[in-house]
């Protein structure tokens, strides 16, 4: 027996949240499986955990957004609502990536694609991203990438 993948355990919660009547909860996660088919249907193929997790976390920097907005605006209605919906989400995460675990991997990948520049970026990126797949965003590995190639 296979362990779940992200999709399972969303799919899983979407019918527990059916079940227990938890409307945020039932509409944050039919929000997450329509990104989810949408990029299927955009890619013409099943996506693999590492997509999954990347959707999952533009619905959360997404959510940060609104929330972020909805404080400015003094809605408060609104920002509970959005915090409420990150909660949900970041339960199908994997515990974010420490900055000294996520420096070492980029180092690791660095090394092993022989980069020597900020030329070969995008290679280390190639190799480097699917490792913190759904553990750090990928805005953040790039930075720490550009600072270590940038020497």
């Amino acid at each position: 027996m296979h362990p779940m993948d992200t999709r399972e355990k969303l799919n899983q919660a979407l019918k527990e949240a059916l079940r227990s009547g938890d409307r945020l909860r039932k509409d944050t996660l039919r929000m997450v499986m329509a990104a989810i088919k949408q990029a299927e249907v955009d890619n013409r193929r099943s996506l693999d955990e590492a997509a999954v997790l990347a959707i999952l976390q533009k619905q959360v920097k997404s959510r940060r957004e609104t929330l972020e907005a909805a404080r400015s605006a003094n809605r408060d209605d609104l920002a509970a609502e959005a915090e409420a919906e990150i909660a949900i989400l970041q339960d199908f995460l994997p515990e974010p990536m420490s900055a000294d675990e996520l420096r070492a991997l980029a180092q690791e990948a660095i090394a092993e694609v022989g980069a020597a520049s900020m030329r070969d970026m995008g290679r280390v990126m190639k190799t480097l991203l699917p490792r913190v797949a759904g553990r750090a965003a990928s805005s953040e590995v790039s930075a720490v990438v550009r600072q270590l190639l940038s020497g």
